[in-house]
């Protein structure tokens, strides 16, 4: 066992070596961390590491999830403060926005209405948000009927969430034909995975289960041939279709 615990040391030692190398640190580090593997290593991950970690993208998606994990009401008692503070609009949407992350999208019903008010009256972004709401409420038929709306005054507006939103509420509404549609646009220009998660899902819940699984496979294999950090992205998505897969395979 001294053995092994010796060994993980000048593991993560090497880790720290080439880390050290790779962001032209200082040659007195790599001194540093062979001499003492454990004690060298264990500073270098706080003084150099650690705080290069927190400024990265990688680095700031983990800490905000640590975050949410140790207070996951934080985000909405702080949206809560400021719009109790100043109830601007910029602040209504913000506790709008907490709400529906929380999962309260009833709630943030009220204030997405109230957004949508003097220079705000007709933005489509804020709609857009509203119909989330309701389709997460349960309302699909009014999301469905707000975007009808919307995408006839303003046949030039474009929202890729928009658009996805607006394919879920007409499945939700029962419109097959339309929904296919609208999925089928959305799967061939989407940079993500998440309107192919909900249409995979859909083609389950139609009963086509082969389709599904064509789909399920398809996406998989173009996401593994995408770089780990993008695939890190999109983790939640793609762990919904491998599941999803995985279920349709069993039956």
């Amino acid at each position: 066992m001294p053995y092994l615990g010796m060994g993980v040391h000048v593991v993560v030692a090497l880790y720290f070596a080439v880390h050290a190398v790779r962001s032209g640190q200082d040659r007195y580090w790599l001194m540093v961390l062979f001499m003492f593997p454990l004690l060298g290593s264990v500073v270098y991950a706080f003084a150099v590491w650690l705080p290069e970690q927190r400024h990265s993208r990688h680095g700031r998606a983990l800490a905000g999830n640590v975050r949410r994990l140790l207070d996951p009401d934080r985000a909405l008692r702080e949206a809560q403060d400021a719009f109790d503070t100043a109830a601007t609009t910029e602040h209504r949407l913000r506790l709008a926005d907490a709400l529906l992350d929380a999962g309260r999208a009833g709630d943030a019903l009220a204030h997405y209405r109230g957004a949508l008010s003097g220079i705000h009256r007709d933005d489509p972004d804020i709609q857009v948000r509203l119909a989330r709401a309701l389709l997460e409420s349960g309302e699909a038929a009014q999301a469905r009927q707000l975007l009808d709306v919307l995408i006839a005054r303003r046949p030039d507006y474009r929202s890729a969430d928009g658009h996805l939103i607006y394919a879920r509420a007409v499945a939700a509404t029962g419109d097959r034909a339309k929904a296919r549609e609208e999925f089928d646009a959305l799967t061939g220009y989407s940079s993500g995975f998440q309107a192919h998660a909900h249409y995979a899902q859909c083609l389950a819940d139609w009963g086509e289960n082969g389709r599904a699984r064509e789909l399920c496979a398809q996406t998989l294999a173009r996401a593994q041939r995408l770089p780990a950090h993008v695939r890190r992205l999109h983790k939640p998505e793609l762990d919904r279709l491998r599941a999803l897969d995985k279920r349709l395979t069993a039956c």
